[in-house]
């Protein structure tokens, strides 16, 4: 899976699941997003770790979640990612208002944001999520999914909102170290884009005084990553943080897929900057992606146990 070299932008949004075949059957089934990997969360191995998106798995349309089936209810509030929003192509989405009352999806009405129109809706934990109607994305690859022809189906992320007492703070890590550039403002919503990259490419600011701090919980979203393309420019990232905001981040961390650092900005949000490489056909070709439960090379001699306690999945 190719890169581009220094391309700014989401790489992918992890959340917090109820239910194991609940998510995967509405993220598989009723969206038509592809299982590109079905692995372990390596800091907790009981717990599957589902990475969905795009045929390939590209930065940028990944959505990945830790299913617990008991976790309680989590609570929207300050410091929290408000909502995930995909792209579809913009002749879609009447297909999409169908399918989504076809299957009992709770949904709002279209709604007008920054010239484009926007579909509201949540998922069975909870989690906002939304489609934005683009002009122009009926050339671009699209996987089909089970139910999902191509035509309709999600192109990855257009981007994600952010729950805030105040902009700027956070503004200032957006712009001067993850490569963005503040575009507009429309009510108490400040946009952010990465120049020439429409995938995954927005960040809205939402600021709201007087909400309570967020609860983590099923339908949370537990952090942003944002993409590196390698790791000299993740380390570049990293020392742009320290040196101008005075922001320590993790240790690199491995997690197969690329490579990852950690760090709270100051609104509150768990961000992540991880690079492009190596990307999901780093251990099964892209045919067979998501088809098997893959375990990195120091949890595999613990395969058996950690499959004897996993949900069983078809």
């Amino acid at each position: 899976m190719g890169s581009v070299a220094n391309r700014n932008g989401i790489h992918h949004v992890t959340a917090i699941a109820g239910s194991t075949h609940r998510n995967l059957d509405f993220y598989g089934r009723t969206l038509g997003l592809r299982l590109v990997k079905k692995t372990v969360n390596f800091d907790d191995p009981g717990t599957y770790h589902f990475y969905y998106g795009d045929e390939v798995g590209q930065p940028g349309s990944i959505l990945t979640f830790f299913p617990w089936d008991h976790a309680a209810p989590g609570r929207l509030g300050i410091g929290e990612t408000q909502e995930t929003v995909f792209r579809v192509p913009e002749q879609s989405l009447g297909y999409w208002t169908h399918r989504l009352i076809e299957h009992g999806v709770r949904h709002e009405a279209p709604e007008k944001r920054f010239g484009e129109t926007v579909l509201p809706f949540r998922d069975p934990d909870g989690m906002r999520l939304a489609l934005a109607a683009v002009p122009g994305l009926g050339d671009e690859p699209a996987w089909a999914g089970r139910e999902v022809p191509a035509e309709h189906a999600i192109r990855g992320f257009r981007g994600v909102s952010l729950l805030l007492k105040e902009e700027a703070p956070t503004g200032a890590i957006l712009t001067d170290v993850l490569g963005f550039t503040r575009t507009g403002q429309e009510g108490s919503v400040v946009r952010f884009q990465a120049e020439g990259n429409p995938v995954g490419g927005i960040v809205d600011i939402r600021v709201a005084g007087g909400f309570l701090p967020a609860r983590m919980g099923a339908g949370s979203v537990h952090h942003v990553a944002f993409r590196a393309a390698d790791d000299a420019a993740q380390a570049g990232m990293v020392a742009r943080l320290a040196s101008h905001h005075g922001i320590r981040t993790t240790e690199q961390k491995d997690r197969n897929y690329f490579r990852s650092v950690y760090f709270r900005e100051p609104g509150g949000v768990l961000f992540e900057i991880a690079t492009d490489e190596p990307g999901f056909a780093v251990d099964e070709p892209v045919s067979d992606l998501g088809r098997t439960l893959k375990l990195p090379d120091f949890l595999e001699p613990r395969r058996a146990s950690i499959e004897a306690v996993l949900p069983e999945i078809a």
